[in-house]
């Protein structure tokens, strides 16, 4: 499937971390030069200690990760990993002789904001394995066309995980939230994650501890971005 219309330079982009992550370590490797790796191919700390600065990722900020690591590896960095997988999927950048090095595409696409999207978020979405990433061994049974035309509607106004989960796969919300944590966190690693990281969903999370909740809701980009089936199903939603 391909849920995208075609690029617009008008998209707003202003949620796609991805995107500002990308174009922030494009513009980092033209000015300072290739990115060290560790002989394991992983970012240098120097880098992963710059970037968690300049990302400022909800969630991951500065403070978030010093709060537990004295020094900062790129797997204590989890978009940090995720974005270095994007980019050699994408053919962006490319390991050579020991470091990071950016490919001709990515130079070209800097100037291109709408392409350079799209081309990350779909291999965020659809190419990079994010299994690695889960406490489960068990797959999530499912497809894309499936999971974005399903929160197409139930994500209108705003959604649970165990909302989501109760839709696609059966059973009580409650029940899902008290019992099914592996289906709830497979979902968020392999679904609802990569949208929120790709600027089409937000997620807005309320309380603490076992009380905390967790909706989403779309971004201006999903309409602005995706054309999908369920589309003619939507009605406009209600403000008070």
């Amino acid at each position: 499937m391909n849920p995208f219309r075609s690029p617009d330079n008008n998209l707003p982009l202003s949620h796609a971390l991805i995107l500002k992550a990308a174009l922030l370590t494009i513009g980092y490797i033209e000015e300072n030069g290739p990115i060290g790796l560790t002989p394991n191919k992983a970012l240098k700390r120097y880098f992963v200690a710059w970037a968690a600065e300049a990302f400022d990722w909800p969630g991951y900020t500065v403070e978030d990760l010093y709060a537990v690591n004295k020094v900062l590896n790129e797997h204590d960095f989890p978009p940090m990993v995720i974005l270095h997988e994007v980019l050699l999927s994408a053919k962006l950048s490319r390991h050579f002789k020991g470091t990071l090095r950016l490919t001709d595409l990515a130079r070209k696409l800097q100037s291109e904001p709408a392409r350079l999207w799209m081309l990350l978020t779909t291999h965020l979405l659809f190419v990079v394995d994010h299994s690695p990433y889960t406490r489960s061994d068990e797959p999530l049974f499912g497809n894309w066309d499936i999971f974005l035309n399903v929160i197409n509607i139930e994500a209108q106004v705003a959604v649970t995980e165990e909302r989501l989960c109760s839709v696609l796969y059966g059973g009580e919300e409650e029940d899902i939230r008290r019992r099914d944590f592996k289906l709830t966190a497979s979902l968020y690693v392999h679904v609802l994650r990569p949208l929120c990281w790709a600027g089409l969903l937000n997620e807005h999370r309320t309380g603490t501890g076992f009380s905390r909740r967790d909706f989403y809701t779309k971004t201006p980009l999903w309409p602005a971005a995706l054309s999908l089936e369920t589309d003619r199903h939507l009605h406009p939603a209600t403000r008070h």
